[in-house]
């Protein structure tokens, strides 16, 4: 098994140094918006990326991608630092089965098979009502905002491909600072 994930990814890291079609590396946040319901506070997000060649051409080789979001709700304080009352991640796995010539994303115990690549990303590119923090975190006095990132994790590759530079056509991340209105929707 490890024999197998270590030349995967040096071949990953061979075709990552081999010049590719020009592909956009970066991430658009689309949507981004906050519901506060009965149970808390709900995020739905919307993305917009492309995997890079290098990227497409290891995960083809049998190197798994983990795609990480995260979600921090933090309270103002004019006497001390921020207090941070919630924070939620979720992490998504991203692989391709040579057998079955499918993809497949995992999240948690759920996994979920595609046929083609991007409906696969489709998949991890956005997330509907999502829960990040409880009513007891979230009170009607007070100011609050919103850190959100989402990226490709790369500190998740195997770590012949996080030597110095290779890693740099997995580059994808975006992040952001948003403050509550009263209602707890995004400003």
């Amino acid at each position: 098994m490890f024999a197998r994930i270590a030349i995967a990814a040096f071949f990953a890291v061979l075709l990552a140094l081999t010049p590719g079609p020009a592909r956009a590396d970066g991430i658009e946040l689309s949507q981004l918006a906050t519901r506060r319901a009965d149970d808390g506070l709900d995020l739905s997000f919307t993305t917009h990326f492309e995997l890079s060649h290098a990227a497409e051409d290891a995960l083809h080789k049998g190197v798994p991608l983990y795609f990480v979001v995260e979600a921090t709700v933090l309270r103002n304080r004019w006497y001390w630092r921020d207090a941070r009352v919630a924070r939620a991640e979720r992490t998504w796995r991203l692989s391709w089965d040579s057998l079955t010539r499918q993809y497949r994303v995992s999240t948690g115990g759920l996994h979920q098979s595609f046929t083609g690549l991007d409906d696969a990303l489709t998949l991890l590119r956005g997330q509907s009502a999502w829960h990040i923090a409880e009513p007891k975190d979230i009170e009607d006095s007070g100011s609050y905002y919103l850190e959100f990132s989402y990226r490709l994790d790369i500190s998740q590759l195997p770590r012949l491909m996080q030597l110095g530079g290779l890693q740099s056509g997995f580059a994808l991340s975006i992040e952001q600072k948003r403050n509550f209105a009263p209602d707890f929707s995004l400003k």
